[in-house]
């Protein structure tokens, strides 16, 4: 059976034209990119051995991050759960019902790009400078706000590729033609074999983006605020310190994941308490991890 117009522009045509964009001004942006803010910090970021009580410290000193500008947090990330919300409605009111899910989850791929202005607010602490809520947005005056944009885009891109996979996952399964209800899609994907392998292979897909995005954006925002070092080396060292620390690494991995998903019970709303504390901890897990 041939599927209508309708069918055909709910499921991808978005998509693809956003890849399509963003492949054509990628490369442009992140050539300029490292003319943004003169010369680069030629030294060379040290990889430390983690240990799991650096977890635990870490989160510690977020808490007492948290507390000392609870405020000022609350506020900062107050966008993050606004935005789930208004995904959330645009699943529901535009038939995107199938990305729903994968749309959620995948805010786990730009998480280190909405605390970034967190990461601010500690290292100011740390410094015992002016850490208020405005300081939020001294990110844009950093040397190396090019570079952040660049490597935000790079994970945006990340994230849109994620939903490309998760898209083809359903066509492949449960798909072409988009559901015709809620009710219809739940059923389809807990109570039929098509539905199973679709969970079964979008959790292995996602958990490999999920994977590279952690390895990536570790310590790569946080080293681009504390120094200016371009992309590269802030990506390489993030590397660096998944590959010397993969189990410490995955464990933290595990807690983010586990703090995004409780903080997204009711609607979101406990991100704005997740979210910034998980925001400072990283923080203080760089400061231990690189030198």
């Amino acid at each position: 059976m041939e599927n209508s117009p309708t069918k055909d522009m709910t499921i991808g045509n978005p998509l693809s034209w956003t890849l399509h964009h963003l492949g054509l001004t990628g490369s442009h942006v992140a050539s300029s990119a490292e003319q943004i803010g003169g010369e680069l910090d030629v030294s060379h970021p040290k990889v430390q051995t983690l240990e799991m009580s650096d977890l635990g410290a870490a989160l510690r000193a977020g808490y007492q991050d948290f507390l000392a500008s609870r405020a000022d947090a609350v506020f900062a990330i107050l966008i993050y759960p606004l935005m789930g919300l208004v995904l959330i409605g645009l699943g529901f009111h535009m038939n995107f019902l199938p990305l729903l899910f994968p749309l959620i989850a995948g805010f786990v791929l730009l998480g280190p790009i909405a605390a970034v202005g967190l990461y601010e607010i500690s290292r100011r602490r740390e410094k015992g400078e002016d850490s208020g809520w405005r300081h939020v947005f001294s990110v844009v005056s950093s040397p190396s706000f090019g570079a952040i944009l660049v490597l935000g885009l790079y994970l945006f891109v990340l994230f849109l590729f994620w939903m490309f996979s998760a898209q083809e996952i359903y066509k492949l399964t449960l798909g072409p033609e988009a559901p015709v209800s809620v009710s219809g899609f739940l059923s389809d994907v807990l109570t039929t074999r098509a539905g199973w392998v679709m969970i079964i292979a979008g959790f292995a897909v996602g958990f490999v983006f999920a994977l590279a995005a952690l390895a990536i954006s570790l310590v790569s925002f946080p080293l681009l605020l504390d120094r200016h070092v371009g992309v590269p080396v802030a990506v390489v060292t993030s590397v660096k310190v998944f590959l010397r620390n993969p189990r410490v690494v995955l464990a933290w991995g595990a807690i983010v994941a586990a703090g995004l998903i409780l903080g997204s019970v009711p609607f979101f709303l406990g991100l704005m308490v997740t979210m910034p504390l998980l925001g400072h901890a990283t923080w203080h897990l760089y400061r231990r991890a690189v030198h």
